[in-house]
C-alpha cells in the first residue's frame, strides 16, 4: 500500500459535490489507516460505554412498544458511517466498524464475541452503501444511505441471536425501525461529527478537511 502522506488531492465534481480520494482508491496511505484505527479505537471506547448506559431507555422503548428496541441499537452503526466518511476508500467502513467491535469487546461486552459478528455485519452494510455510490459521493445522502444499509444485515442476525421470541411482525417491525434510526442517528449525526471535526482542522490531510478550506476560501 502507498506511504504517501500527502494531502489527498481535490477531485471537485462541482459546486457542492464531494472531494474523493486520490487514485488508485485501493492506494491506502499510512495516515489513512492510522486515522481509520485510531476511529475505530475511539468509537470502540464509546460503544463501550454506551452497552453500560443503554439498557435504561431501551427497557423504557420496549414498555411501549418491544421492536422501539431499535432506535438504541443506532448509535452501534456510526464508527463504519464515519470512517467511510473520512477516508472515502473501499474497505474503511467495514474496518472502521471490525475495529470499534473489537475495542468493545476487548473490557468484556455483554454479547462476548457476538460482538465482532454484528461488527462485521454493521460494517459491510456501512460499505454497501458508500460502493453503490462508486465511492464518488460522500455528502449528507451519502452518510444517511451508509447508515440506514448498516442495519438490515445486523438486525436480520439479531432474529435469530436475540429476538428468538417475537413473531415475523415484530421482527420486520425490529428491522424497519433500525434502519430508520440508523439513517438519522448513524448517518446523520455520523456526518455532523465529521464535519464538526473538518471544522476544527483535525481531517486536514483527508477530503473532508479540504472541502471545508475550500468552502472557506469561497
Amino acid at each position: 500500500m502507498s506511504t504517501n502522506t500527502k494531502a489527498q488531492a481535490s477531485v471537485p465534481l462541482g459546486r457542492g459535490r464531494s472531494i474523493l480520494a486520490t487514485r488508485p482508491l485501493m492506494g491506502w496511505r499510512t495516515v489513512d489507516l492510522l486515522t481509520v484505527a485510531f476511529l475505530g479505537v475511539a468509537f470502540g471506547i464509546l460503544y463501550w460505554a454506551w452497552a453500560l448506559a443503554y439498557q435504561a431507555p431501551s427497557n423504557g422503548l420496549a414498555a411501549i412498544f418491544p421492536p422501539l428496541q431499535g432506535i438504541t441499537g443506532a448509535p452501534w452503526l456510526m464508527a463504519g458511517v464515519v470512517g467511510g466518511l473520512v477516508v472515502r476508500r473501499p474497505g474503511a467502513a467495514l474496518f472502521c466498524e471490525l475495529i470499534a467491535a473489537v475495542v468493545e469487546a476487548i473490557p468484556g461486552s455483554t454479547w462476548g464475541a457476538a460482538t465482532l459478528v454484528s461488527g462485521a455485519l454493521q460494517g459491510l452494510g456501512a460499505e454497501i452503501g458508500f460502493a453503490v455510490l462508486g465511492y464518488a459521493a460522500f455528502g449528507l445522502g451519502a452518510a444517511v444511505l451508509a447508515g440506514a444499509l448498516s442495519a438490515p444485515l445486523e438486525a436480520i442476525y439479531e432474529w435469530s441471536a436475540y429476538w428468538t421470541d417475537w413473531g415475523m411482525g415484530y421482527k420486520v417491525a425490529y428491522a424497519v425501525i433500525l434502519t430508520a434510526a440508523g439513517a438519522v442517528i448513524a448517518g446523520g449525526v455520523g456526518w455532523l461529527l465529521t464535519r464538526a471535526l473538518a471544522a476544527g482542522g483535525a481531517l486536514n490531510a483527508f477530503p473532508p478537511g479540504q472541502e471545508v478550506r475550500e468552502a472557506r476560501a469561497v
